[in-house]
């Protein structure tokens, strides 16, 4: 498991739209569909996103970066018209090795968006896992009324 964060170029804010946003967690979606990695939990900031994730043994840290950076950069200018540099160079990552480790990751991405001032709660924040988490269990109690 590693724990993931990676900025835009410059700081600049480019996720503070919806489309763009919503952009990137299609991308993550698309992975996860594709079975190319597993994401636990994710927070997309206006300048940079945070996520953690678990890769297949065949995977390595810098492959899915590509895949989700790279995917995002492709389907921005293709799909949205977005043309210039969207990510900073590299990223950093930690491994994750116990789940004393994850929780504290967890909790890391969802203050993200509280301590910025972005939402009250992080279920509350529309560019994360927790309020993605909350709108499907909403969903499933829905289902089984």
């Amino acid at each position: 498991m590693f724990f993931v964060t990676t900025g835009t170029a410059g700081g600049r804010s480019l996720f503070q739209t919806d489309r763009m946003a919503g952009l990137f967690i299609d991308v993550l979606r698309n992975q996860v569909r594709s079975k190319k990695m597993r994401i636990h939990d994710f927070v997309v900031m206006p300048d940079h996103v945070h996520i953690l994730m678990t890769l297949p043994g065949d995977m390595t840290i810098e492959k899915a970066m590509q895949l989700i950076k790279g995917g995002f950069s492709f389907r921005a200018g293709k799909e949205l018209g977005f043309h210039g540099e969207i990510w900073q160079h590299g990223f950093s990552d930690v491994a994750v090795g116990d789940v004393h480790g994850e929780e504290w990751h967890r909790a890391y991405i969802n203050r993200k968006p509280v301590k910025a001032g972005l939402a009250n709660s992080a279920d509350e924040y529309p560019f994360g896992s927790a309020f993605l988490k909350k709108q499907n269990r909403s969903h499933s109690e829905a289902r089984n009324s």
